[in-house]
């Protein structure tokens, strides 16, 4: 996608030169291919920007694994509690921490290192307008929270989220230069938004299947509506863990369940990051 959009860019610009009459048709073409970009980047788990893992692979299917996932961590109220719940019911997950507040709370990231958990990279400030940084800001976002995260918890990142989900056709190649690969997952409980623990752990629970990657918060999460105080994820993620082991499941780690450095996730990851990488430069060229 990223390559026809450099190729549909260059041919736009050569019929204006060879025919300045056709501008309309050529500006028209490059908004509605701008237009394409946009609407690929704002569907998080679709692959038409890059590799992206949405179900854990084969193997792990196999041995009955679905992936626990906590974004925007670690926050020193809820993050101990989820620890403490999922060591109760033998479970382990992977946490995307925000870099700057790993650095603020260093002790609980590397916390959940040592209870079997992994440090992924959620970015280093979770900006909002992530996705429309240029490459250059796009890659010190990332860059610096994969310092922070490493730092902080002792362990260097292998997995990366971004902020909502939402991507450009920029940040494969900042992945690949870096040497993480895309996460998003099968289905979320939007426990930021949603007040009820039980619409929570039933969306998350419905149909669930081994390979399954379910999305929670243990940072910016909402509050119960009985009471206004009490994280939503806490009385949702007791629930979880109990359907996921009543399906007979096993809720891991993406380490976990990936535990080589390469194989076909890793190396997918690696021939769409360069792939991107030449349709960049190629773009650079022209």
């Amino acid at each position: 996608m990223v390559r026809a959009s450099c190729w549909l860019h260059a041919g736009a610009a050569l019929g204006l030169a060879a025919h300045p009459p056709v501008w309309p048709w050529a500006i028209g073409t490059v908004l509605a291919n701008h237009a394409a970009l946009g609407i690929a980047g704002l569907l998080p788990r679709n692959r038409l920007l890059g590799p992206n893992l949405l179900r854990l692979p084969e193997e792990a299917r196999r041995r009955g694994e679905v992936a626990l996932t906590f974004d925007d961590g670690p926050d020193p109220e809820v993050t101990p509690r989820v620890l403490e719940l999922l060591e109760a019911h033998g479970a382990s997950a992977s946490f995307f921490l925000i870099g700057r507040r790993a650095a603020r709370h260093p002790a609980l990231a590397r916390e959940l290192v040592r209870r079997g958990h992994s440090a992924e990279n959620h970015t280093d400030r979770h900006l909002k307008a992530f996705a429309a940084l240029p490459f250059g800001a796009m890659r010190r976002e990332v860059a610096a929270g994969q310092r922070a995260i490493a730092d902080a918890s002792g362990e260097a990142p292998r997995f990366f989220r971004p902020p909502v989900g939402l991507r450009s056709p920029l940040l494969d190649p900042v992945l690949a230069g870096i040497g993480l690969a895309q996460v998003a997952w099968t289905r979320r409980g939007f426990d930021t938004v949603r007040r009820e623990p039980a619409a929570i752990a039933r969306r998350l629970g419905r149909g669930l299947a081994a390979g399954d990657i379910l999305l929670l918060h243990d940072g910016n999460v909402a509050r119960m509506r009985d009471d206004g105080r009490t994280p939503v994820v806490l009385e949702a993620l007791p629930v979880l863990l109990r359907q996921i082991a009543a399906s007979g499941l096993r809720a891991v780690s993406l380490p976990q369940a990936m535990p080589a450095a390469t194989g076909p996730v890793a190396a997918g990851a690696g021939r769409g990051a360069g792939a991107a990488l030449r349709a960049r430069a190629s773009c650079a060229s022209r």
